[in-house]
C-alpha cells in the first residue's frame, strides 16, 4: 500500500500477525484476530470475541483509543459508498442503548464492502 494511497484514508486488509502481535496487551488468553483492516493510522478488528476500533490521535500518533464493541452489541450497521462525484464512503455502527453510531470515513474503493461484509459474518452469532 502506497504512503499517497494510506494519506487519502484507503483501506486494505492488514496482517492479521502483526495485528495479533501489535494487540497482545489487550487480547484475551483465548482471543484472536480473524481478520483486520487499516485505514490510515486505524485499525478494523474482527476477532473471535469482539469488534475493535483502534483510533490513533495525535501527530505522533501515541495517543489511542480502543473501542471494544461485543458482537452482541451491535444493534445496526450501515455502509454508504461513493458516488460519482463522492470521494469518500462511510462506516456507521450503531451500538445497543446508543444515539449516535460510532463513524469511519473510507476513500473510494472496494475495501468498505469487505469491511461490511465481515460485520454481516460476525454480527448475529
Amino acid at each position: 500500500m502506497g504512503l499517497l494511497s494510506a494519506l487519502l484514508g484507503n483501506a486494505w486488509e492488514a496482517d492479521i500477525e502483526d495485528v495479533e502481535q501489535a494487540l497482545e496487551k489487550i487480547l484475551a488468553a483465548d482471543e484472536r484476530v480473524e481478520r483486520a483492516f487499516r485505514v490510515v493510522r486505524d485499525l478494523l478488528i474482527f476477532t473471535n470475541r469482539r469488534f475493535i476500533i483502534v483510533d490513533r490521535q495525535g501527530v505522533t500518533g501515541k495517543k489511542t483509543t480502543y473501542d471494544s464493541i461485543p458482537y452482541r452489541a451491535i444493534a445496526h450497521f450501515a455502509v454508504e459508498t461513493a458516488g460519482h462525484f463522492d470521494l469518500e464512503s462511510e462506516l456507521k455502527v450503531w451500538i445497543s442503548g446508543t444515539d449516535q453510531p460510532i463513524q469511519k470515513t473510507f476513500a473510494r474503493g472496494n475495501a468498505i464492502l469487505e469491511v461490511q461484509k465481515a460485520l454481516a459474518s460476525y454480527v448475529g452469532r
